[in-house]
C-alpha cells in the first residue's frame, strides 16, 4: 500500500504565493518521477510540473517562471512553490508518483488533491 497526501491548498489573492507539499508513505522501495497535475473547474486534468529522482524538471508553459517543483528524496516528498498566482491557476492540484514498492511492483499513485483558489 502506498499513499500520497497533498497539503497547502488555500484561498489567495492574485499575485500572492503558495507552497504545496505531497508526502508519500507506505511500502516504498523507490520513487522515480513525481509530478503535480491540476484540474481547473469544468476542465480536464493537465500536467503542471515534473521532477525526476535526480532533480531534472519540466514545466507547463503556463507556469514557467512562476512555479518551482522540488523534492526531498529522504522524505519522499515533493513540493510546488507557486508565485505570482493568477485567477486562472485556480484548480484542484493533484500529486502523482511512479513508485516501486518492496515487491518490486510498479505503481502509478495519485493523491486525492488539494484545492487552490485564486480570487480578488
Amino acid at each position: 500500500q502506498v499513499q500520497l497526501v497533498e497539503s497547502g491548498g488555500a484561498l489567495v489573492q492574485p499575485g500572492e504565493s503558495l507552497r504545496l507539499a505531497c508526502a508519500a508513505s507506505g511500502s516504498i522501495f523507490s520513487i522515480d518521477v513525481m509530478s503535480w497535475y491540476r484540474q481547473p473547474p469544468g476542465k480536464g486534468r493537465e500536467l503542471v510540473a515534473t521532477i525526476t529522482f535526480s532533480g531534472r524538471t519540466n514545466y507547463a508553459d503556463s507556469v514557467k517562471g512562476r512555479f518551482t517543483i522540488s523534492r526531498d528524496n529522504a522524505k519522499n516528498t515533493v513540493y510546488l512553490q507557486m508565485n505570482s498566482l493568477k485567477v486562472e491557476d485556480t484548480a484542484v492540484y493533484y500529486c502523482y508518483a511512479y513508485v516501486t514498492d518492496w515487491s518490486h511492483d510498479a505503481i502509478n499513485q495519485w493523491g486525492k488533491g488539494t484545492l487552490v483558489t485564486v480570487s480578488p
